[in-house]
């Protein structure tokens, strides 16, 4: 409803937040925003969400999708990240194999400024770091960061039996990156993670 009164105000843009998970656990493979949606809860509940921006656009307005990664700030993920590591009891999850997508949230709120001032910017963007990096990857860096230990990896099995089916959503990964934006010129502050958890921590 609110995508189809949008769109009936000229020059109007629409800039929606989906998120990576639209891809599905895809292993190695590198995603760009041309990279088909995978299959299962996440993925069609990230392309039904995306779907509802339609009438928006046959409606007239420009609309632009950002698939968010892990956003990095003062609060949420790393937040949640920050005590069991400052106490050494950090690890990685599952083989720590699978690939995590971040983003700064300073890049994140400069790249919603990006597709809301650009009137070429349309259609979806993946809001990720140009640098993903592996969970085993992450993990060493935070730990590095912090001076800490990271010697208690969190067996697959005990997320399954702590989380259920949510535990997919920490164990599968996407390796995405920025194509679209960087093509654009659009310029990361942190497109590190080393460089972005120092500031942060």
């Amino acid at each position: 409803a609110l995508a189809s009164l949008v769109g009936k105000r000229p020059g109007t843009v629409l800039v929606s937040a989906s998120a990576i998970g639209i891809y599905g656990d895809r292993g190695e493979e590198e995603l760009g925003e041309d990279a088909a949606p995978g299959r299962g809860f996440l993925p069609e509940l990230a392309r039904d969400w995306e779907e509802a921006t339609r009438p928006a656009e046959q409606g007239g307005a420009r609309v632009v999708i950002l698939r968010i990664g892990i956003v990095l700030g003062h609060g949420g993920a790393l937040a949640r990240m920050k005590t069991p590591f400052r106490l050494g009891l950090g690890g990685r999850l599952g083989t720590g194999r699978q690939w995590m997508s971040w983003i700064a949230l300073d890049d994140l709120v400069a790249l919603t400024l990006h597709a809301l001032e650009q009137p070429a910017a349309r259609g979806v963007y993946n809001a990720t770091a140009p640098q993903p990096c592996t969970n085993a990857e992450f993990t060493r860096t935070l730990a590095g960061v912090l001076r800490r230990p990271a010697l208690f990896p969190v067996p697959a099995f005990a997320l399954r039996l702590a989380l259920g089916e949510a535990a997919q959503v920490l164990l599968e990964g996407q390796r995405v990156l920025p194509r679209r934006a960087l093509a654009e010129g659009f310029v990361f502050q942190e497109p590190g993670l080393e460089r972005c958890l120092r500031r942060l921590l």
